[in-house]
């Protein structure tokens, strides 16, 4: 696999901007959660990073659980439209408060079938964090109540997002230079 500098066009937001920004929204997450059954659903893998820096930056209780949701098929970069549950929560969230913890909001269209799915589970709330937001590019309305980042719609990987499954470990979410990495046929 070739290093991530042959192909990374610029750094779009640095690890100290990151750090910051996750540490805000820990603030407000904390603030809006306070004396509430807080549960924490991140979807894998992307997201595993901003759900460990953000489950730092909380400064109350709080439960965390999992899902895998697929969208994307391997080797490519747009959402195939078919969304379907990899791997399911291991616990009920009947009356309690989810907040969705995600890497990257494109579409929507995966989100917003994760949403009606939960909606139908009684959480007693039911709200998004995401890290990233591609807003030029929603073709689903999505209700994003706690964003780290809007971004442009630029191919981006890095801090949990990764490039046919490579370099989730940077600490920084950069722009792949168009025309130098070739996804494998």
């Amino acid at each position: 696999m070739q290093d991530y500098q042959e192909f990374l066009q610029e750094v779009l937001i640095s690890e100290e901007r990151l750090q910051e920004r996750i540490k805000q929204l820990g603030a407000e997450i904390s603030k809006d959660y306070e004396g509430k059954d807080l549960l924490l659903i991140c979807i894998l893998r992307g997201g595993v990073m901003f759900l460990t820096d953000l489950m730092r930056a909380l400064t109350i209780p709080h439960m965390i659980d999992f899902m895998a949701i697929s969208s994307y098929g391997a080797g490519t970069r747009e959402s195939a439209g078919n969304v379907r549950i990899a791997l399911d929560l291991t616990s009920s969230i009947a009356g309690k408060d989810v907040l969705l913890v995600e890497d990257i909001i494109d579409s929507g269209n995966t989100i917003a079938s994760v949403l009606a799915m939960l909606n139908t589970r009684g959480p007693n709330s039911l709200q998004v964090c995401t890290l990233l937001d591609k807003a030029e590019r929603r073709e689903s309305e999505v209700p994003i109540h706690y964003r780290g980042f809007e971004i442009p719609n630029k191919f981006v990987f890095g801090y949990g997002l990764d490039l046919d499954e490579y370099y989730r470990n940077l600490p920084f979410v950069g722009v792949v230079h168009p025309g130098k990495f070739i996804l494998p046929e």
